[in-house]
């Protein structure tokens, strides 16, 4: 598994990864590096919407069609901390590009430009992250707890977060009800 990068691709966790931030976790792959990976559970809102966000976080959200969106929880690593999945990709203080089209933002400018103009408009915004140490995802997928399939930011931005799992899973013609929680290895 030398040389893989993952940036720009879903993981899906497999049955048998134990790990209860995962269990039917749909990952987007942000960064993945010899050093490591980034990525936000793109699946999984919490009880907070971007109203109730803004208003803890002190910024307006003059946008009302935005309000009643979810806030995610993007995975166990720095839960105290804003992370927005975008699309366009857009100059802010501090963005990650991901794709040509899809940048991870965490400085606050971004989230001052939605609640102001609603701009960029296609948002997931989440709180904390998942990483992985150098090595450490790739151990993983060599223990079969992930698959891995090319994203669309169709899925991310266009679909409701409970649809995003099967559409991503659909990509590799099966669905999670096919999937064993026992690894096999020819």
């Amino acid at each position: 598994m030398d040389n893989v990068n993952l940036t720009d691709n879903f993981l899906i966790a497999m049955p048998s990864l134990e790990d209860p931030y995962f269990s039917h976790a749909l990952v987007y792959i942000c960064e993945h590096t010899e050093n490591g990976a980034l990525g936000i559970i793109v699946n999984r809102p919490i009880d907070m919407t971007l109203a109730g966000l803004f208003e803890k976080i002190d910024i307006k959200l003059e946008q009302e069609t935005l309000a009643n969106l979810p806030v995610y929880f993007g995975g166990p690593v720095q839960l105290d901390r804003g992370f927005v999945l975008h699309r366009p990709l857009g100059q802010w203080q501090s963005t990650l590009k991901v794709s040509d089209e899809v940048g991870l933002t965490s400085s606050r400018d971004v989230l001052a430009s939605v609640g102001s103009a609603g701009l960029p408009s296609e948002i997931i915004v989440s709180l904390g992250y998942s990483g992985w140490d150098a090595g450490q995802l790739e151990d993983e997928l060599a223990q079969n707890s992930w698959l891995t399939v090319p994203a669309r930011s169709s899925i991310l931005f266009d679909l409701p977060p409970e649809e995003r799992l099967p559409a991503a899973m659909q990509k590799l013609g099966i669905s999670f009800s096919q999937l064993s929680d026992v690894a096999g290895h020819a």
